[in-house]
């Protein structure tokens, strides 16, 4: 419906509402939100109210938003307020007008409704709801029940395969000149654990092209792009990501940057607020990123402990099974590791705490974490092997003197200086020893609550924040010895992550010796 008015409220180009764009600075993180008074004339004859999903237009680049409604002097008449995230990505320039409308409807529904009742999706029905979810067109809502239904009706085979190819079409894929193209991937659940960067650095000195795309951090205190960001610029775009792939033959950036698998990104904030992760889903966000990449061999680190996300050994197998047919479909190679995920890898939990355990493996260093060391040997000769470089069998002995003759920490810093430069990782102002309230032996360590420690301390977003751990399972400790020190840049951030720990002083589990 068109509104008749003046530029003062509201005016009227070529049969479209036009509205003044007001920016609010108003942070949403992901999601594009609008805001228009509730007496506007728009809102009246257009039927929008409070929720109402609305197309917002600014010359060629339009957002589908969600509307909320203001008290009438919040803004001006003929204004529409604008959140961050629309405005970015809108691109308006001050004192511009947009256009607003009725988006058109969400044919996809259907499909989505047709899973909820148990049947199963077809690949143009999977892909006619992620070129929805890519175009902003499902509100939070909408991708919460999509999620839902496929963790209450499990993905078949067809459906994994459909999904994945749906994801990787929804946005840029890379191809490379040459082959093989490797990479690796750990499922999650497990704080530290940050064994991409020196894997990479290992089979690039090795002579494989490894071009590591990696995720921030969602709900955990780092990512890998996290840490490798308080080492060397991340935000890189496809031409400067090639560049540094082609002068060192690997990079460690940050995928968001590069428009790889969207579909994910915006699937995983919606999952962790659910704390749901179907197989099926895990599957596709996991092959869908690397196949975009343009791997052809891949390596998948599958992490197994009680309060890891892969809980047994079984499910570990099943999804094992599915990872390899899955990426069979596309024509990679992949080969799954399971491994032990009781307990953190490596000291630091946090950004710049994991930069400095890579740095130590990198480096040779007497005291570096060895469990974070031997597990990165063991991925990158398992990548070494998976890609052709050596004989199966020899791979460990390849990575093992790729670390011990200097030529991976070389190459680690080659690929910093290609990607911007190297950068010293910074360090907390604020510390405090969490101490062993009895004696006994280390037999259980609970990494979502101590990962939840390192993030009311401020990680990731602060990135010297986090924790150092002291002790590892197995370990006898006396009472009054330091089990984790708290590393925090603000002391209002130190007492909101202590107050945590006062209330959960059972994160190590001790037994009488």
């Amino acid at each position: 419906m068109i509104t008749e008015t003046k530029t003062s409220t509201g005016e009227t180009k070529q049969g479209v509402n036009i509205l003044h764009a007001r920016r609010l600075g108003i942070d949403t993180q992901y999601e594009a939100i609008v805001f228009m008074r509730s007496d506007c004339p728009i809102c009246h004859s257009e039927g929008f109210s409070a929720q109402t999903r609305i197309r917002v237009s600014y010359k060629d680049q339009s957002v589908i938003a969600t509307l909320f409604q203001t008290a009438p002097d919040m803004l001006e008449h003929g204004e529409i307020g604008l959140s961050e995230s629309a405005w970015h990505r809108l691109g308006i320039l001050k004192g511009e007008t947009v256009s607003i409308c009725h988006p058109r409807p969400l044919d996809s529904l259907s499909n989505l409704r047709s899973k909820i009742y148990g049947r199963p999706l077809e690949a143009n029905a999977v892909r006619s709801i992620f070129e929805d979810i890519v175009s902003g067109r499902y509100s939070d809502i909408h991708l919460a029940s999509f999620i839902t239904a496929c963790s209450a009706r499990p993905l078949d085979h067809s459906e994994m395969v459909a999904f994945t190819g749906a994801m990787i079409d929804a946005g840029d894929r890379l191809q490379w000149d040459t082959y093989p193209v490797v990479d690796k991937h750990c499922v999650g659940g497990l704080p530290g654990n940050r064994t991409s960067p020196i894997v990479v650095a290992i089979v690039t000195a090795c002579g494989l092209t490894m071009p590591k795309t990696s995720s921030r951090a969602i709900t955990s205190p780092a990512g890998t792009a996290d840490t490798m960001e308080t080492l060397a610029p991340v935000d890189l775009d496809i031409a400067a990501m090639r560049r540094v792939v082609e002068k060192e033959g690997g990079c460690i950036v940050w995928g968001g940057a590069v428009r790889l698998s969207p579909a994910d990104d915006t699937l995983i904030r919606i999952e962790r607020a659910l704390d749901l992760d179907s197989e099926g889903q895990l599957v596709a966000s996991v092959l869908s990123k690397k196949i975009a990449a343009g791997s052809t061999h891949v390596i998948l680190d599958l992490p197994v402990g009680p309060t890891a996300k892969v809980r047994s050994q079984n499910a570990a197998h099943a999804l094992s099974r599915d990872l390899v047919a899955v990426a069979l479909a596309f024509d990679v190679e992949a080969r799954t590791v399971i491994s032990d995920g009781r307990q953190p890898i490596g000291r630091g939990i946090g950004p710049a705490l994991e930069a400095r355990d890579v740095l130590s493996v990198l480096q040779g260093a007497t005291d570096a974490p060895p469990d974070l060391r031997d597990k990165s040997i063991a991925l990158a000769g398992h990548l070494l092997e998976l890609g052709g470089t050596i004989e199966m069998g020899s791979g460990v002995k390849l990575a093992e003197r790729a670390l011990a003759d200097g030529s991976a920490w070389n190459k680690f810093q080659g690929i910093c200086e290609a990607q911007g430069g190297m950068r010293r990782p910074p360090e907390a102002l604020h510390r405090h020893p969490v101490f062993a309230k009895e004696s006994g032996k280390v037999t259980a360590i609970d990494n979502r609550r101590l990962a939840k420690v390192a993030k009311l301390a401020g990680a990731p977003g602060a990135k010297a924040a986090g924790l150092e751990v002291h002790t590892r399972i197995g370990t006898a400790v006396c009472v009054g010895e330091p089990l984790y020190t708290i590393h925090a840049e603000a002391p209002g951030e130190l007492d909101y992550s202590l107050e945590y720990v006062q209330e959960n002083n059972d994160i190590f589990e001790l037994t009488e010796l």
